[in-house]
């Protein structure tokens, strides 16, 4: 899988694909492994703090993003201000991404944050998340770790309404490689969120319910 393209950026350790960080780390697997640690730390602080009144807002986005990986990026939770792509996806480009977060969030806060999904079949309410993570995906707001997090972001709204963490793997066809990854494509190129509709109505689990369906 080919990295980023920007338009210019100084993200990267000179000769490298491995983003300057706080630790001065220079192994790549190693620094993967950090983040990963660091996310997952992340999954059990937020989780212990969803409350009634959290807000899934833009400003609630951005500090997930600041307060996972701060302690590793200087411009953790902070947007991008280059246009940059990956492979043949352009995502927003910088001069709309402001505008276009401003759009996004205000749709979802109309929806009430989708916080009454509780009470709707479960169809509903991945066709909505799908909706909210396809426009987050082909936003890509910050420099890097754009798709942890926006998936921790869908997590925590589907754990508000009384499901487990989506699991993205319950319906994916081995003879399909790449299938999310394919998903999100798509959400990006054709703005088409189907796949990923599929993807997390198949991962979407009452969190008292049994594994098997």
């Amino acid at each position: 899988m080919s990295k980023y393209r920007f338009e210019a950026s100084d993200i990267y350790l000179p000769g490298t694909e491995i983003p300057a960080n706080r630790l001065d780390i220079q192994d790549a697997e190693l620094l993967g492994e950090i983040e990963e640690s660091l996310l997952q730390q992340a999954y059990q602080v937020f989780v212990a703090e969803l409350a009634p009144a959290t807000r899934f807002d833009e400003a609630y986005f951005r500090e997930l993003h600041r307060r996972t990986f701060a302690t590793l990026y200087d411009w953790a939770g902070v947007y991008r201000t280059v246009d940059m792509a990956k492979g043949d996806s352009l995502f927003c480009r910088a001069v709309f991404l402001e505008p276009e977060a401003k759009r996004i969030f205000g749709e979802l806060e109309a929806e009430n944050y989708l916080k009454d999904a509780r009470a709707w079949p479960t169809a509903r309410f991945a066709e909505r998340l799908a909706y909210y993570q396809g426009e987050l995906i082909a936003l890509h707001p910050f420099l890097e770790l754009n798709g942890r997090i926006t998936r921790l972001f869908t997590d925590l709204i589907a754990m508000a309404n009384g499901y487990g963490p989506i699991d993205y793997g319950r319906s994916l066809d081995d003879s399909v490689p790449n299938a999310y990854i394919r998903a999100s494509i798509a959400c990006v190129q054709r703005a088409d969120v189907e796949p990923l509709r599929q993807i997390i109505l198949a991962g979407l689990v009452k969190a008292d319910a049994s594994p098997e369906r």
